[in-house]
């Protein structure tokens, strides 16, 4: 169901396809061109309600659930449709699909979903692609700048299980494998290297959320393993076994070898040096990705190639 404007209340019964989806999720999805926080002001007030009863926003969706929606007007500067034709050349980032699953190699620079001064992301733009798919959520997220494996869920029962898997996958519990590769400044003289560091996610720096390392911040453990080095800089894959914000930028920024192009927390004369040979962002690929099919259980692999723009540089550099 899309929703542009109606002037009186409606109601909507959830169907199979929404089942265990959060409230807030998929009013956003239903109700394009509302702003977020009018979304979330008619959840507080009490004018959403599921099955005559007041709801939160973290509220999940069952089969058969009556949902109330109140009436509500869409001034035309939020009614704005996104372009098409600009986004056809996500058809092929597809790495994969079936009725479960949907995985891309998301390309650097697009962002996973809107937000604040992002109109379009990686989900509202497959929704607008693949008008034929009933559901589509976001399992995981990458950063904007940094490419490779997304997966995507068709199914609501899909989407649980794999975020269950991200969410608690561990040294101890492996419930699936990721790996990035990174270029990192100088010489990785380390080997194979697990880098425990606990890393504070909220932490601010000049009034922006920044992640730094922290004892008393969340666990969070790589594998950093060199590819090809020089004494310039070196191509590193990192196998995360958490997945906490900025990992991969910072454990390897802590052990003195910053990303190349990372314009947060590396190092700026590197940076420059990476830029004047062609670099134009962050050097981190999501290169390969192993899970576990949500419905059959099969251990799965993907693979992203390296972007050109990356492989170009590489090649320069070794």
């Amino acid at each position: 169901m899309s929703i542009n404007s109606f002037n009186k209340v409606q109601f909507v019964e959830i169907d199979e396809h929404h089942d265990g989806q959060r409230l807030d999720n998929y009013l956003i999805k239903t109700l394009k061109g509302v702003p977020k926080t009018h979304i979330y002001r008619i959840i507080r007030k009490g004018e959403v309600r599921i099955n005559k009863g007041r709801v939160r926003q973290t509220t999940r969706l069952k089969v058969g659930d009556l949902l109330r929606l109140p009436p509500i007007k869409v001034g035309a500067n939020h009614d704005q449709a996104i372009d098409v034709k600009r986004l056809q050349y996500l058809h092929k980032a597809v790495l994969f699909e079936d009725d479960a699953l949907l995985v891309l190699n998301k390309p650097s620079g697009l962002a996973v979903h809107a937000g604040s001064g992002i109109r379009v992301g990686v989900i509202e733009a497959i929704r607008a692609l693949r008008t034929d798919l009933a559901y589509v959520e976001l399992v995981h997220r990458l950063d904007r700048e940094t490419s490779g494996c997304l997966v995507l869920a068709k199914k609501a029962s899909a989407l649980r299980t794999l975020q269950v898997d991200f969410k608690q996958n561990s040294r101890k519990q492996r419930r699936l494998h990721k790996y990035y590769l990174a270029l990192v400044k100088g010489r990785w003289k380390h080997g194979e290297r697990y880098i425990e560091k606990a890393l504070n996610t909220e932490a601010r720096k000049h009034g922006e959320r920044t992640v730094v390392v922290d004892i008393n911040g969340s666990y969070a453990c790589s594998i950093v393993k060199p590819v090809k080095t020089s004494q310039q800089a070196s191509l590193v894959e990192v196998k995360l076994l958490t997945g906490r914000t900025h990992q991969v930028r910072v454990h390897c920024m802590s052990e003195n070898h910053p990303l190349a192009g990372d314009q947060r927390y590396g190092e700026p004369l590197f940076n420059k040096e990476m830029s004047s040979m062609g670099l134009k962002r962050l050097f981190l690929h999501a290169s390969k990705l192993a899970i576990h099919h949500p419905i059959s259980g099969q251990k799965m692999e993907f693979e992203a190639p390296l972007p050109s723009e990356l492989a170009t540089l590489v090649d320069s550099l070794f």
